[in-house]
């Protein structure tokens, strides 16, 4: 089969080439890849700075497709189900983390598209507890998009706690960004997307997708707006789902006492300068939101389903697999929200 391998360490490395198809032993699940979306990671992969990506493997983890081969040991997924999956692979099943099922926080996780081969290719094997039946109502284009949707929900509901009312900012309007917006929109709160000049063509479609007020800080005072809106009270959660530093401390400043702010997005340095004293003396809760975990694709696919998010709206670019640079390209110079791959054109 066709398929993007990362094949050394290091910058790009990486090439369209032709491997073996995966076989589906045991619990394992073989998908027929529809579309794999173009993530963050998959970048960070690409440049060599992601220490989790172990070459060779073929990258991509966001996806959906036909299930067309099932393994001995699977006992609810059938050939012909139309499915997306959890990145997750395997977990050590003993830890703290694993018996609560938060799989984000296994230590010894492995995931596909970083450490098993992933969805840039014709098939993938996902193991069956991953796998999730689509509703017939949602295409393969939306359903591809399921990850992030599960960060959003992750993010919005699990740890941010959005109630219907709740104001709410948003930093950075990428993928992430503009899945925790629809995801917040779908709790009736009202919500602000925060960015740069360079997101024009974001902000639109965050607009059209439903968020309340959209902000390019570098010609507006989002701390005045957010003033206004509130009365001089603050949001009352912010996400900084950006990765910049500058954000996180914007986010501290304009949220209310006692508000909450979540952290998605992952700074280039390990170590920064964040202003503490606003966390201090405002009572800031201030919490991490790594990835998502099993309960976060349930409510997903509950979304998917009820028409409440709809992923595909933010889709600006569908390639053919064997043109998966100019997905890359596009997503690195930062064009448009999302760039997808499709690995088998005509399924949807």
């Amino acid at each position: 089969m066709k398929a993007v391998v990362k094949t050394a360490s290091g910058y790009d490395n990486m090439i369209y080439t032709e491997i073996p198809e995966p076989e589906a032993v045991g619990d394992l699940v073989k998908i027929k890849i529809a579309y794999s979306g173009v993530c963050g990671t998959d970048l960070h992969a690409f440049k060599g700075t992601y220490s989790s990506t172990k070459p060779p493997v073929v990258l991509g983890h966001e996806f959906s497709g036909i299930v067309v081969a099932v393994g001995p040991d699977v006992k609810n997924v059938k050939v012909g189900d139309r499915v997306t999956s959890e990145t997750t692979f395997k977990t050590c099943g003993i830890c703290p983390s694993c018996l609560s099922k938060d799989y984000n926080l296994c230590g010894n996780r492995q995931g596909i598209g970083t450490q098993i081969n992933g969805s840039m290719a014709e098939y993938l094997v996902s193991r069956e507890e991953s796998v999730h039946i689509l509703p017939d109502n949602v295409s393969l284009l939306s359903a591809s998009l399921t990850e992030p949707l599960a960060c959003g929900v992750h993010a919005v509901i699990e740890k941010g706690d959005v109630k219907k009312g709740d104001v709410v900012c948003i930093f950075g309007a990428g993928a992430i960004g503009q899945m925790v917006a629809q995801v917040a929109k779908s709790l009736k709160a009202t919500v602000i997307v925060a960015g740069l000049s360079t997101d024009a063509e974001r902000f639109a479609i965050a607009k059209a997708n439903g968020a309340d007020i959209v902000v390019n800080q570098e010609k507006e005072d989002l701390s005045e707006i957010v003033k206004e809106l509130t009365n001089g009270v603050g949001v009352d959660i912010s996400f900084e789902c950006s990765g910049s530093v500058a954000a996180a401390n914007k986010a501290l400043e304009i949220t209310r006492r006692k508000g909450k702010v979540v952290q998605m997005g992952v700074f280039a340095d390990a170590k920064v300068p964040i202003r503490a004293d606003y966390i201090l003396h405002k009572e800031i809760v201030y919490v991490g939101s790594r990835s998502q975990k099993p309960s976060s694709w349930v409510t997903s696919i509950h979304l998917l389903k009820e028409g409440l998010v709809v992923p595909e709206k933010i889709v600006t670019l569908i390639t053919d697999l064997k043109d998966w640079r100019d997905a890359f390209n596009a997503s690195l110079n930062g064009e448009g929200v999302k760039a997808v791959i499709c690995c088998n054109p005509g399924m949807d």
